[in-house]
């Protein structure tokens, strides 16, 4: 049996990982979801692959070797909604639901909301790509635990002779994460005000757990990986002084995964708890400076040396190196992940396309498993001969045309003529309506044209048969959005799978999976590109099917291209350059590609930048940094468009300020934000920074089957109206409509042009 007690002892360093993907190694959690959503298959079914999925994972961790297996990592659709559900902290305005659905139809409706009832909110977790559903608490909620799930599933492991160490989302975090309910009447309520009446909850698990047979136990603490006011770790603190005493419990492991743990370290650290766990990939520290912290030699140490967030192989020496250097300092060492491997694929040996330099260089999940494996043996026995040749350094696909291009950029290569004279020379060209309605860009994939895509690469289908189909495709897109009354129209990206991805393959200096699928939220996944040499663009992207699209309508039809920075976040990056050396690379080809947009009299060209966000330092430290080079990314990319041509952005929002005023830099003519049920405390942040420039707001969800109503969509754009003079308001969704069916899509968007008139009606006149 492979137990929790292991690490350490003995003068053995132990192995373990902090979570593993979920969704399948060829996707069979998405596969079975969308088919039990749409009636194809029975709960009974979709649980027995969810099972399935679970006890292939424990099987496959404890036979690599792990000292120890996390478990209760499977997720229907979110980890962080089922951790609140775990603790009954069901929202309020969902209760009426309980007694009419079952417990997993009831989930999913938490999940993806219907048209009486909104989902929660979609918030990107922690720089990933990852989102997770916001819990909604109120002054009134109260916890109850429901640990069903988590103790079949120790039970069905034990029995196979593995014994699990269950993943929960830590107390407070998971209150930090969460939003304050609509419900709530309380003006200076917090989620984390309920921190005491949730920890008794954590304490029934610990003994559920423990008489189980559980000896260890995974606590998640992300949120302390960004900078916390005093409030939040006093919490901390008495969360773990007082979950240290519990009366019969498994030992305690603390993880802080995407980033260091700052001022939080040293406060758990002097708790009782056993172990932790430290994102040494993101938050790296040199080995004397954590000999510093008091009691951290006391405690078990989870070094996460294996990056769980790109794919790139360990520099085993170098790794090796450190891990003895800390094993001086923390004797009780276990060798680990610096974050769950729910953010990178399964298998690289799946992959038979990857050019070989590349592929020798890549770890996915089960690889980085290996690694982890093989380094706590090192440790342990020490290396062998072929650890002790360091590898010779590769440069991938250097090319001397990039780097010359990238050397000879200048300060006004990023610069565009003063916005109000842009602004009289757009309108005159484009004599647009007060509050434009338009759409971000995407239109639904349907099956005929996924199949295509499909027949296509499979060489069944010639490149003139799929070129035909997608113009079909993209006609009837075009007649649609002229019959709902959209001012702006889009081609739909039927061409498209994924908006970085298809870019990618555009692009030399990428390589490509076929199933390297990393789960975005529910049963959504994007297989990432590889972007391993210089950047180069072999020929115009888009510019054929737009001005196709053009060609069949007087509207303006935006051109729509995918950011620098959001190239960037969304594929796994080279590592041996900055960052912002790359992205400087990837906005030339987007320069270019917009002088040939231009060229071919396309008015209006989007680019996209919804991740600048992502990549934001979880720290205020570096932050600034950050977002000048990310601005000075989009503004070279943008910064050769003439100033009759309208530069449109869709950013991702955050409450952030820096953000706020880098919105303002980005020198974008119009600024689409994703926003939605967030939309009141945007605006109020965009009245207190007024951005000067053109603004969409978002006014309803594109990820939700729900269909706003007119006077629903009429209110905020109305609020809207009162941070953002009409001149310069845009209305839009808040993202792509990719994900959505026709049947949800046209109703919200004559919804939409109908709100949008009904506020021009209402302007002054004159």
């Amino acid at each position: 049996m492979s137990t929790a007690a292991s690490p350490g002892s003995s003068g053995r360093f132990g192995s373990s990982v902090l979570g593993y993907p979920r969704i399948g190694p060829h996707r069979e959690l998405k596969r079975a979801l969308e088919s039990y959503w749409h009636g194809g298959i029975t709960r009974d079914e979709l649980l027995a692959v969810g099972r399935s999925l679970q006890e292939d994972t424990w099987s496959e961790l404890a036979a690599t070797g792990l000292s120890q297996v996390p478990g209760n990592t499977f997720s229907y659709y979110d980890h962080v909604l089922d951790n609140a559900l775990l603790f009954g902290a069901v929202p309020e305005r969902f209760r009426p639901l309980e007694s009419e659905l079952d417990p997993l139809d009831f989930y999913f409706t938490l999940a993806r909301g219907r048209p009486d009832f909104p989902p929660l909110e979609l918030v990107r977790y922690f720089g990933t790509n990852y989102h997770y559903r916001q819990p909604e608490l109120d002054e009134n909620t109260t916890f109850s635990l429901h640990s069903e799930a988590v103790l079949d599933e120790f039970a069905r492991a034990m029995e196979r002779g593995i014994e699990l160490r269950p993943v929960v989302l830590g107390p407070v975090s998971l209150l930090l994460l969460s939003k304050v309910g609509p419900t709530g009447t309380d003006p200076d309520f917090t989620p984390l005000d309920l921190l005491d009446r949730l920890l008794p909850e954590y304490e029934r698990l610990f003994e559920q757990l423990a008489k189980a047979g559980a000896t260890c136990i995974q606590l998640d603490e992300p949120s302390f990986t960004e900078d916390r006011t005093p409030e939040e770790l006093a919490a901390l603190r008495r969360a773990y002084e007082t979950l240290s005493h519990a009366p019969l419990r498994p030992r305690i492991l603390v993880t802080g995964q995407y980033g260091w743990l700052g001022d939080a370290l040293p406060i758990l650290a002097s708790t009782p708890v056993e172990a932790l766990g430290l994102d040494l990939v993101s938050g790296k520290v040199d080995p004397d400076e954590l000999a510093k912290i008091p009691g951290i030699k006391r405690k078990r140490l989870y070094a996460g040396v294996v990056n769980g967030r790109n794919v790139w192989r360990a520099d085993r020496y170098v790794t090796l190196t450190y891990l003895n250097r800390l094993k001086d300092v923390v004797p009780d060492l276990v060798v680990s992940t610096s974050t769950t491997l729910l953010h990178v694929p399964y298998d690289v040996l799946s992959e038979y396309d990857i050019p070989g330099d590349v592929a020798d260089r890549l770890a996915f999940a089960k690889q980085k498993v290996g690694e982890v494996v093989s380094l706590a043996k090192a440790l342990t026995e020490g290396p062998s001969d072929k650890w002790r040749k360091r590898p010779t350094k590769v440069h991938f696909k250097l090319k001397h045309a990039v780097r010359l291009r990238v050397d000879a950029i200048k300060a006004q290569d990023r610069v565009r003529a003063p916005y109000e004279e842009r602004r009289v020379l757009q309108q005159e060209r484009l004599n647009l309506p007060l509050v434009p309605a338009a759409t971000l860009g995407s239109f639904p994939q349907t099956d005929e044209v996924r199949q295509a895509r499909y027949e296509l690469g499979e060489g069944r289908l010639s490149w003139d048969e799929y070129y035909k189909r997608i113009q079909a495709e993209i006609e009837s897109t075009i007649r649609l959005q002229e019959d709902i009354g959209l001012d702006v129209l889009v081609h739909g990206e039927h061409e498209r799978n994924d908006m970085v991805q298809y870019f990618a393959e555009l692009l030399e200096g990428y390589a490509f999976t076929h199933n390297g699928w990393v789960q975005a939220y529910g049963s959504r996944a994007t297989r990432p590109p590889i972007l391993y040499g210089d950047i180069s663009r072999p020929k115009p992207m888009t510019v054929e099917w737009i001005t196709y699209a053009q060609s069949l309508t007087d509207k303006p039809v935006k051109g729509m291209l995918t950011g620098p920075v959001t190239m960037l976040a969304r594929s796994f990056v080279r590592q041996d350059q900055p960052l912002h050396e790359t992205a400087d690379q990837l906005a030339l080809v987007i320069r270019d590609e917009i002088a040939d947009l231009e060229a071919a009299g396309i008015a209006i060209i989007q680019v996209d930048e919804p991740a600048i966000r992502e990549l934001l330092p979880l720290r205020d430290d570096g932050r600034e940094e950050y977002l000048e080079w990310a601005v000075d990314a989009f503004r070279l990319a943008t910064g050769g468009a003439k100033p009759q041509t309208q530069i449109h952005t869709h950013l991702t929002y955050s409450g952030k300020s820096s953000v706020v005023d880098a919105i303002e830099r980005l020198d974008a003519d119009v600024t689409a934000i994703v926003a939605t049920r967030s939309i009141r405390w945007v605006l109020e942040a965009l009245d207190e920074r007024a951005l000067t420039r053109g603004v969409g707001p978002g006014v309803y969800e594109s990820r939700s089957a729900r269909i706003p109503d007119i006077d629903e969509l009429d209110e905020l754009l109305t609020e809207a109206s009162a941070s953002v003079p009409l001149d310069r308001l845009w209305a839009n969704p808040d993202g792509g409509l990719k994900t959505r069916h026709y049947w949800q899509l046209e109703p919200s968007l004559r919804n939409l042009v109908a709100a949008a008139r009904r506020l021009r009606r209402r302007a002054p006149k004159g």
